[in-house]
């Protein structure tokens, strides 16, 4: 089954994912595209963009623009928001793949 007709469930998955590599250091949006294609997310600018500045307007990512004009790239990073969100988001993934792994 293809997970693209799963998005609803996986677009949580990326958010962690963008979490978790906001909290290792900072990144900018079209290596988070590729990074993301690697672990076999579909996922393009006009979704990704959107969710970061959604993450940046709730409080748990930040960034910075270097450059101008055409040349400029905005670079995120986790807050101290964005920590916390991950470090309970990690617990209750545990807590749910300890309930899969025991079905199987």
């Amino acid at each position: 089954m293809r997970a693209t007709k799963h998005q609803e469930f996986l677009a949580g998955l990326i958010r962690l994912h963008v979490l978790h590599h906001a909290v290792e250091g900072e990144f900018f949006g079209n290596w988070m595209i590729e990074e993301l294609h690697e672990h076999g997310y579909k996922i393009g600018p006009g979704t990704l963009y959107p969710m970061l500045h959604a993450l940046e307007r709730k409080g748990y990512l930040k960034s910075r623009t270097e450059g101008a004009g055409r040349r400029a790239r905005r670079y995120y990073r986790t807050t101290r928001k964005g920590r916390e969100a991950l470090k309970v988001a990690i617990s209750k993934v545990r807590e749910l793949f300890n309930e899969l792994v025991k079905e199987r």
